[in-house]
């Protein structure tokens, strides 16, 4: 008989409470981010990171099972900035900066730290995080959508959903492959996914 592998616990055992648990968990996982960052997946376990965060590995263990569970909450830290900057788009009245202000949010969460982002792209390919990357992937299409029908749209889209979708594909490919290959010129990336945009847009 085949036996399934057991799935590790992705959330977190408790959530902080108070400001002083609130900032040991900010630490715990600013020292994963960092671990990360300089030495790599290999080298951030969880006795690496308590290390790292001056706390006892039972400190962290409060809040965290495992080195997953770990993973997914700096993920979530991390989108949770996307998702702040998105949200902003909505004081550009104009379809073309709204859209543009977008790509910007994008980019800035790729490269703001390229080699944290990097790893996160690929944890999250491998962790069953679906659920989470469809959520995030929709507040994106939503204002992508919300742009193409604003009345200042240079353009008509027969279909505004599919526009948005395949907008919204063609940006995440490239600037997805911009991280792979270490870019860190956000404005540079920013015109590339615009250009390409607006070929697919106006072309």
């Amino acid at each position: 008989m085949t036996k399934h592998r057991e799935i590790p616990p992705l959330n977190p055992r408790k959530l902080p409470t108070q400001r002083r648990s609130a900032n040991t968990v900010d630490t715990i996982l600013e020292a994963a981010a960092r671990i990360l960052e300089t030495d790599g997946l290999a080298a951030c376990s969880t006795n690496a990171v308590a290390q790292r965060a001056g706390v006892s590995i039972g400190s962290l263990y409060q809040y965290f099972p495992n080195r997953d569970a770990l993973t997914v909450a700096l993920i979530e830290r991390e989108t949770t900035q996307l998702l702040d900057d998105v949200q902003h788009v909505h004081q550009h009245d104009d379809a073309l900066a709204r859209i543009r202000a977008l790509v910007q949010a994008s980019v800035a969460h790729q490269l703001r730290r390229p080699e944290l982002a990097r790893i996160i792209d690929f944890e999250e390919r491998r962790l069953p995080l679906q659920e989470r990357h469809e959520r995030v992937a929709n507040v994106i299409l939503t204002e992508l959508i919300a742009a193409l029908t604003l009345p200042s749209a240079p353009w008509v889209c027969a279909d505004v959903l599919q526009t948005a979708q395949d907008l919204l594909a063609m940006a995440h490919g490239m600037i997805d492959a911009a991280g792979e290959r270490g870019e860190t010129d956000a404005v540079s990336l920013e015109g590339r996914v615009m250009r390409a945009l607006l070929g697919f847009l106006c072309g």
